[in-house]
């Protein structure tokens, strides 16, 4: 490239730019905006049109265009990989916090709000079984962890039964999974 004195160059490895000022041999000395005079090697720099920022000769103005055009395109967002098997497997889900069970536990006991829940995951655990639903998550809540145990001991009643916390991320502590061991409907 032919530099000539009062040409705007850029540092090809740097953010800096400015003004040539001498030229000895393959060494060019260029003073930046803030008046510092630098020498740099010619293969360093690279001639700027003008103080816009971009040259040129380097992007063409069709090139320029397609760059921003692609930019500008909307991109898909990636989906979140399932393994295949998780992605056929159905997942029940049975809420056991009290409020969602009964519409009032105005003149009900700890005992009967017990039974309650107990009640009906037990009936949703039938459900499952017959309709041959491999997981259920049942939604217990943290608490004192009565619930919890109760639900274990009526789990530890069915020998095609495996329980576990359920997904800490989605449920946090206050869920139990359950695997029911059986052929799946095709």
């Amino acid at each position: 490239m032919d530099f000539k004195i009062n040409d705007f160059v850029s540092v090809l490895d740097d953010d800096l730019s400015g003004t040539i000022k001498r030229i000895e041999g393959d060494v060019i000395y260029i003073e930046t905006s803030e008046g510092f005079e630098l020498s740099y090697h010619k293969n360093e720099l690279i001639k700027m049109e003008d103080k816009s920022g971009y040259s040129k000769s380097i992007f063409s103005e069709k090139s320029l265009k397609e760059v921003v055009a692609e930019k500008e395109k909307p991109k898909r967002k990636p989906s979140a990989r399932k393994k295949p098997k998780e992605r056929h497997e159905a997942v029940m889900e049975v809420d056991l916090h009290i409020h969602q069970l009964a519409p009032s536990t105005k003149n009900m006991s700890n005992f009967d709000m017990l039974t309650l829940q107990l009640d009906t995951a037990k009936r949703k655990l039938e459900y499952a079984i017959a309709n041959r639903i491999p997981k259920v998550v049942f939604i217990h809540g943290v608490g004192e962890g009565v619930l919890k145990l109760e639900l274990e001991y009526l789990f530890r009643r069915y020998d095609n039964i495996k329980y576990y916390d359920a997904n800490y991320q989605k449920y946090g502590l206050g869920a139990t999974e359950i695997y029911i061991y059986q052929n799946p409907k095709n």
